[in-house]
């Protein structure tokens, strides 16, 4: 009932005991991070360098708070979502020894 967004172009029932029902997925358990390999690489985008990580395997809420993390450690902007996180800037040494830090195990892609 709080998200109106996800009913729109439902059809409604005239029935007074009709209950709406909405299929929630299941949320995706977050690995630990000595079980995740991440690939840390330079990427283009609009003509611009990005650092892009990619091969996170957990929730969306988990994956945004690792990518905040990184925005503010590198101060840069950025955004997270699929699996991919995207900070803007080459910033793949400093991201791929912060991930390590972490705990995360992590493949350097095209470094120089």
């Amino acid at each position: 009932m709080k998200d109106w967004k996800e009913r729109l172009n439902i059809v409604f029932s005239t029935k007074p005991d009709f209950e709406y029902e909405t299929a929630e997925e299941e949320p995706i358990p977050t690995l630990p991070p000595a079980k995740q390999l991440l690939r840390v690489e330079l990427d283009k985008r609009n003509g611009k360098p990005a650092t892009l990580i990619t091969g996170y395997q957990g929730s969306e809420q988990d994956l945004k708070e690792l990518a905040k993390t990184l925005k503010i450690k590198c101060g840069s902007g950025g955004s997270a979502r699929g699996g991919e996180m995207l900070i803007q800037g080459d910033f793949r040494a400093k991201t791929a020894e912060l991930l390590e830090g972490m705990g995360y195990k992590v493949k350097r892609i095209n470094f120089s």
